[in-house]
């Protein structure tokens, strides 16, 4: 299984350290969670979530601890659709690496692209500094900076099998992040329709190709 598959079955307590098995229930209110942001509910409190998932209040307080801890499971249960590498024992070959690069930029850009994760960036945008849960940060760690750990071993792969260089691993992400994300993401949070006529497959094999023009050994 590969990492984002391992991601997808556990949720992050609200001291952002608990891991536990999720379960087929958890994921339904994780996604109600969703639905209701996604419809701008406001304020996305713990009973209008009780309601649109028919459960009990007190079961989402012993799951999820509060509100901060159901927006972080919620935050990272949306991380967790785009998938981890799997990557083989030993070297990699040229293919392996495009292919590997594409498949991720694209699941990336379906999940960036989605009226889900617009509105879930623009919740943490209008939360962003909050003294109580600052859902910006919490959007920053499990947004780029999860992203960037995770395809961190395929950079590694990739130049020990010689086919990429480059000084960092924090050099080589903002480089394929500018080449998958663009300004794409901004234009979407801002009205842009772009998403509705964006070519997700094209776009991803193009940052690939281009990310190994530029770092190829």
């Amino acid at each position: 299984m590969d990492w984002s598959m391992q991601a997808a079955q556990h949720r992050i307590a609200a001291n952002d350290g608990i891991v536990e098995p999720l379960t087929d229930r958890q994921r339904d209110v994780l996604e109600a969670v969703l639905e209701l942001i996604v419809k701008g509910q406001r304020p996305l409190s713990m009973i209008a979530v009780a309601r649109a998932a028919s459960c009990s209040k007190e079961t989402l307080y012993r799951w999820f601890g509060d509100r901060d801890g159901l927006l972080i499971a919620t935050v990272r249960w949306q991380a967790a659709k785009v998938r981890g590498i799997d990557l083989p024992n030993g070297p990699i070959n040229s293919e392996f690496l495009l292919a590997a690069l594409t498949r991720f930029a694209s699941d990336w850009l379906s999940v960036l692209t989605g009226p889900t994760s617009i509105a879930l960036n623009r919740l943490a945008i209008a939360e962003a500094g909050s003294e109580t849960l600052d859902l910006g940060a919490i959007v920053l760690r499990n947004g780029p900076v999860e992203m960037a750990r995770r395809i961190a071993p395929l950079f590694v792969a990739g130049r020990a099998s010689g086919l990429i260089a480059y000084p960092s691993e924090s050099d080589a992400f903002s480089a394929f992040f500018g080449l998958v994300v663009g300004d794409l993401q901004i234009r979407m949070l801002l009205g842009d329709e772009a998403g509705g006529t964006f070519d997700i497959d094209r776009a991803a094999e193009q940052a690939a190709r281009r990310f190994m023009t530029l770092f190829g050994s």
